[in-house]
């Protein structure tokens, strides 16, 4: 377990597989299953989960049950449960079921924003601006995501240009965290610096970087390094790697929790996550789907070795 050394580096990994790991897998979770879930994050030390989405159900069916799961939660853990919010309406469903903390979503590009949110760039940042106003006057948390900011499936490459436009927009009300997200796993490592840089330029006091990584092109937790080291404290990972988004092409699953555990632990970064835990979550979840999750230190095990090797 890397736990709260004052002497290391300090990262929060955010468990985003109750939501983004859910939402494009072909097996449904019940809600009691999705409860389990999210418990056994819990009991693997995360401290921050995001649980679900409050979208419509039509177009992401695994999110339907959004009310009963979050109605199931405790009220007063120490565990920030966070849920995604695509417009008002979803905003103002997260707020009936007693949610304290969203996180929206902007897009760099207007085919892809249009796809995912039924609007172009311009209507997505105007979108942000009333939903982080709405939600702070609930005293609620708002954070933000800035999707497809490395590059589209759509629309190809994203220019840093492209994304310092979005960010100073969005930047008119800013977010509790600010995360850059490679949707499509197309980023490197250079990117990942280059953009955070320029994040970090721009992003006010208060404001913490976060990143969101998907592994389709194995660069994911070479990426996931690369933030930190370019400030980020925030990243997000998905037990097991499953997930991916419905609106991207070949989507993959987001950077594994197992692998991102033990490469920060490896590199001597703090992260607060059990790992004998994160196995045991990571075979049961593997379980439930009955395949082989894309993980692969539940598959290979950490280093050294715990126990001897026939």
């Amino acid at each position: 377990m890397s736990a709260g050394d004052p002497t290391q580096p300090q990262v929060t990994i955010v468990e985003v597989a109750p939501r983004d790991g859910l939402q494009n897998e072909k097996v449904a979770l019940s809600t009691a299953q999705k409860l389990e879930l999210v418990e056994r994050a819990v009991r693997f030390g995360a401290q921050h989960i995001e649980v679900t989405s409050f979208v419509h159900p039509k177009k992401v069916p695994a999110m339907a049950d959004a009310e009963d799961l979050v109605g199931l939660l405790p009220a007063d853990d120490g565990v920030a449960y966070s849920a995604l919010v695509l417009n008002e309406r979803g905003l103002d469903r997260a707020l009936a079921a007693g949610v304290t903390e969203i996180n929206a979503v902007v897009h760099c590009t207007d085919t892809f924003s249009g796809r995912n949110q039924g609007t172009d760039v311009d209507g997505g940042v105007a979108i942000w601006h009333r939903i982080a106003r709405t939600a702070r006057e609930a005293g609620v948390t708002a954070n933000l995501t800035i999707a497809v900011a490395f590059g589209c499936p759509f629309e190809g490459e994203v220019p840093v240009d492209r994304l310092r436009t979005v960010l100073d927009r969005v930047l008119e009300e800013p977010p509790t965290e600010l995360s850059l997200a490679d949707t499509i796993g197309v980023a490197v490592p250079k990117d990942v610096r280059a953009r955070f840089a320029l994040a970090a330029e721009r992003t006010p006091d208060g404001t913490a970087l976060r990143a969101h990584f998907h592994d389709t092109r194995s660069c994911g937790i070479g990426n996931a390094l690369a933030a930190v080291e370019s400030g980020v404290t925030i990243l997000d990972a998905s037990l097991g790697g499953i997930g991916g988004c419905p609106f991207a092409p070949n989507a993959t699953g987001n950077i594994a929790t197992e692998d991102l555990a033990y490469a920060l632990d490896r590199t001597g970064i703090s992260h607060g996550l059990d790992a004998a835990a994160l196995q045991a979550s990571g075979e049961w979840l593997e379980g439930i789907f009955g395949r082989r999750l894309p993980a692969m230190v539940l598959h290979a095990g950490g280093f050294p070795a715990t126990q001897s090797v026939a």
